[in-house]
């Protein structure tokens, strides 16, 4: 079976042809995670010259973007920014956004009772996030990264750092991840034919 854009996927379609068709479609999530990158680094420049509040609302604001931005950027480089309908690595998708906001409404809790550990609790929850990445893309290094966000997320909880310190780790541990899931996306060349069974 070949999976094209927007075609609908049977019940054939394996698990492989499933994660292969989400890394096909989001070229392997990188661009999400290039634009969340962005994100972090704005709200931690907001935090160094404004305050931590106005920049968790950057972060905040800013992630309602997150999606319709590498959707762009996809389709500017090629790629479909979507999945073939049925897939059912959609719903984990859905899920794990779903799961996502909710954690969100946590964390800006935790802001409430000490802003200081809104970006460190981010950290966690993007981190945590990155870990079903996992599995949506087929991809082990999701795991290293969605790991090493939550283990910075304690360093600088441990090390009382500023918002901005927080947001700006952030920031450079997706741009590097990131990064490092472009240069794997060159080097398998595979992840750019059709899905075939």
């Amino acid at each position: 079976m070949i999976i094209t854009k927007g075609e609908l996927v049977t019940d054939s379609m394996t698990f492989a042809e499933a994660q292969r068709d989400m890394r096909q479609g989001y070229l392997s999530g990188a661009l999400g995670m290039l634009t969340s990158a962005a994100i972090w680094l704005a709200a931690g420049l907001v935090a160094l010259y404004m305050t931590p509040g106005r920049a968790m609302w950057t972060l905040f604001i800013g992630a309602a973007f997150i999606h319709p931005v590498s959707v762009l950027l996809a389709k500017l480089l090629g790629r479909s920014g979507t999945h073939a309908k049925g897939n059912p690595l959609g719903n984990l998708a859905f899920a794990s956004t779903v799961w996502l906001i909710l954690s969100c409404v946590l964390a800006y809790g935790v802001a409430l009772y000490r802003m200081e550990l809104f970006f460190p609790a981010m950290l966690f929850v993007i981190g945590g996030r990155y870990l079903s990445f996992a599995t949506l893309f087929g991809m082990k290094i999701y795991w290293i990264c969605g790991l090493a966000l939550a283990a910075a997320g304690y360093a600088l909880v441990q090390l009382h750092a500023p918002a901005a310190a927080a947001a700006f780790t952030g920031s450079a541990l997706e741009t590097g991840f990131a990064i490092a899931i472009l240069i794997r996306v060159r080097e398998q060349r595979g992840d750019q034919a059709p899905v075939a069974s």
